[in-house]
């Protein structure tokens, strides 16, 4: 990836461009001030905007809108965006009060077909934010994640051959992630998602959804038509262990094999070893170098270097640890997209955790053109 910094009125995009300058972008798009919201998030959105402009025929595709408080800012963000769109209380670490994940593609033929699904006639789907609904974690996993089998079998496909990466944002997760856990598991088990055949990448992490009565937000990546083989996993098994031997039903990270291109998908992922144990308990920089080290053999795996990263997302769970943890990816990842956050990951213990998403250029006959 070819990574640059652009500056806009207000707002800095940090940039990764897929090598032909035309594929696809992945951007991190930071408010800068000490400025009321609104202010704030007129920079980041023109800024979102002029950066399309800037990158020419590439359109956005997914935007996650990353507040500080959701419950006060969400009525003020743009009522019609032109892709899936997700909003969660994660509040950036760096002082501002909103941060933008961007992707952009080119040929971006998306369009809505509703509760926060968006799909092109070739057959890839990005779920935003669903429509809403009420009840306790375990019954809206549950839910969520039968829409989405539904719908993908309504299409001759299916949650196991066709679903490549979830999140799950959990409001007060050291409480309700054991509800996401049961239901989830118990979804997959129905679907035929088990340890002999594989699970879907994904992210379980602390997040407010926009609606109060709403436990669980829900986002997910889907491609209607991929083939057998052309999507593979990747385990690290000399750094970590199948999380499924501590009760969590989600690979380390999905490969897909595109004509031109590798995507790669690594969850959310901390300072663990291949026993399931925290490493490093209570040193977060020792900690944040472990899980930097586990993403590294998890990409290495997937035949990728930090070259080819697109964007990283860091999950603190203590504020006072965002100077550590930012010097430590100043250390070793300045270039890349990324954004640091306040959410708790799912097991107290684990102080930082970070998800991302690798493009590697090459050559995979055989497999459409993305």
């Amino acid at each position: 990836m070819k990574f640059s910094t652009l500056k806009y009125s207000g707002a800095t995009a940090e940039v990764a461009l897929f090598p032909d300058g035309r594929a696809e972008a992945h951007a991190m798009i930071h408010a800068s001030g000490a400025r009321p919201f609104a202010a704030q998030l007129e920079s980041v959105v023109n800024a979102a905007s002029a950066l399309a402009n800037d990158l020419g025929a590439l359109q956005p595709v997914f935007k996650r809108y990353f507040l500080s408080d959701a419950a006060n800012q969400a009525s003020c963000l743009p009522s019609c965006e032109p892709c899936a769109v997700s909003v969660i209380q994660q509040p950036p670490l760096d002082g501002s009060k909103i941060a933008l994940w961007v992707v952009y593609q080119a040929d971006a033929t998306f369009v809505g077909t509703g509760d926060g699904r968006w799909e092109d006639s070739r057959g890839r789907m990005i779920v935003g934010d669903a429509l809403p609904c009420s009840g306790n974690s375990h019954d809206l996993t549950v839910e969520h994640l039968s829409r989405l089998a539904d719908c993908l079998e309504q299409r001759g496909a299916s949650l196991l051959d066709n679903c490549v990466r979830t999140w799950f944002m959990v409001r007060d997760v050291d409480i309700n992630y054991a509800g996401v856990v049961r239901g989830r598991n118990e979804e997959f088990d129905r679907r035929g998602l088990t340890r002999d055949t594989h699970f879907i990448t994904s992210t379980g992490i602390e997040g407010r959804p926009v609606r109060q009565d709403e436990t669980v937000a829900f986002n997910a990546v889907c491609d209607t038509r991929l083939v057998p083989g052309q999507m593979g996993f990747v385990y690290g098994a000399s750094h970590l262990n199948p999380t499924i031997e501590y009760g969590v039903a989600f690979e380390r990270g999905t490969t897909v094999d595109y004509r031109d291109r590798r995507h790669v998908y690594i969850s959310g992922t901390a300072s663990i070893d291949n026993r399931g144990q925290v490493v490093h308990p209570g040193d977060i920089v020792a900690q944040t170098r472990r899980m930097i080290e586990n993403i590294g053999v998890l990409l290495a795996e997937a035949g990728c270097g930090w070259d080819d990263l697109a964007h990283l997302i860091v999950y603190l769970r203590d504020p006072s640890d965002f100077q550590a943890v930012a010097a430590v990816y100043d250390e070793v990842l300045p270039a890349v997209p990324r954004v640091i956050v306040l959410a708790p990951v799912c097991r107290p213990g684990w102080l930082v955790e970070t998800e991302c998403m690798a493009i590697k250029s090459g050559d995979y006959p055989g497999y459409a053109p993305f």
